[in-house]
């Protein structure tokens, strides 16, 4: 057997305690989301405080932050829930559907909460008169820390695991379902596919993202950083979904990698399905915005 790392002893709540029989607890994946919105919080006041990064003045007042947050909340948690559903599991959902609103039982698409966002923002522009593109580079900017926080908590749920691997850094995850490629004499050893998405969309476009806001002005080519975010996020899922494992209701005898669009075992996996148009997209506004300046 090659050598593999084991999974790390991290519980998925970070506490838990019972109160007249009812269990409260805060898990590590809800946590990232707060965190994650609140660095992206002082990410847009940071910028909105720095006209020079404008090219002209802030879009608006930073007092008008709370209200973007709401906004963006609720966005991602309703966006994220309903693309779940109709994206990933709609015949489930249909023969049970109180269970749509289960969300701390897990289940958010992450294209499905893009989406959300997407409304939320345009929405949020409307009422309060905030010009769209500057608003949509700055959130571009700041949603890259929740992507990155939000994927280490998949891993430690030990959740969305790569494809087996014979790598060094393969991980041994827990459970029958990770373990489904074991052999008598050996676990199943897998890629860490949350860690490349946290590196890939989180760490390495964050930076990228940042340094093109804060150090090489940006923000004042409208449209240019959402493009980039656009471009970069779906480049990163694409990739990464080549050793990530297909969910489970996607897999069939005749469809083990649980390919959409397949012709003789050639084809797309869900992920990628979503991220082509978002890369095609993002190629596409960033070419106009440098077209525009």
């Amino acid at each position: 057997m090659n050598a593999a790392l084991p999974f790390p002893a991290i519980s998925p709540d970070i506490f838990s305690f019972t109160i007249a029989g009812f269990t409260i607890a805060l898990k590590w994946y809800a946590m990232a989301y707060i965190v994650g919105i609140a660095i992206g919080w002082v990410v847009i006041k940071m910028a909105l405080k720095r006209p020079a990064l404008w090219r002209g003045d802030p879009p608006m007042a930073p007092s008008k932050l709370e209200d973007l947050l709401t906004y963006i909340v609720v966005g991602v948690i309703g966006g994220g829930r309903l693309g779940y559903v109709l994206l990933y599991k709609p015949a489930d959902f249909l023969a049970a559907p109180l269970d749509i609103i289960k969300i701390w039982e897990g289940g958010l698409s992450f294209h499905g909460g893009f989406i959300g966002v997407v409304v939320a923002v345009y929405l949020f522009s409307r009422r309060h008169q905030v010009p769209l593109p500057d608003l949509a580079d700055i959130i571009a900017v700041a949603a890259t820390p929740a992507i990155l926080l939000v994927r280490c908590a998949n891993f430690i749920n030990a959740e969305l695991w790569g494809r087996p691997t014979d790598l060094p850094w393969g991980v041994i995850f827990p459970g029958a379902d990770a373990q489904s490629c074991a052999t008598a004499t050996a676990p199943c050893v897998r890629h860490p596919s949350q860690l490349y998405e946290a590196g890939l969309e989180g760490l390495l476009l964050g930076t990228v993202l940042m340094l093109m806001a804060f150090r090489f002005g940006a923000l004042r080519t409208p449209w240019l950083l959402t493009g980039t975010f656009f471009t970069g996020y779906g480049i990163s899922r694409f990739l990464v979904e080549f050793v990530r494992q297909p969910d489970a209701h996607f897999q069939t005898a005749n469809n083990p990698l649980g390919l959409r669009f397949h012709i003789d075992g050639i084809g797309l996996t869900m992920g990628q399905s979503l991220s082509l148009p978002m890369i095609l997209v993002g190629i596409t506004v960033i070419l106009l915005a440098r077209r525009r300046q």
